[in-house]
């Protein structure tokens, strides 16, 4: 399993931009099918909500990789 951690710049980051920014996704429209699909976790849990706000703490799990998500000053 390949591990991530994102660090925010904010106080949150919609989950199909995080999916792109990190290159899990070849495009937006990409991610967003991704999410749909229901190929994405959000703590565990499926996520079909395109556009979730994550925030500090919480873990993204896309196949094999899975995300940390921090905040600015960790």
């Amino acid at each position: 399993m390949a591990q991530h951690t994102f660090r925010l710049d904010r106080e949150f980051i919609e989950l199909n931009v995080l999916l792109k920014l990190l290159a899990l996704a070849s495009s937006g429209g990409a991610a967003k099918a991704m999410v749909a699909e229901g190929l994405v976790t959000v703590d565990g849990e499926v996520e079909t909500r395109k556009t979730r706000k994550l925030r500090a703490g919480q873990v993204v799990q896309v196949g094999d990789d899975e995300i940390l998500v921090l905040a600015a000053d960790q």
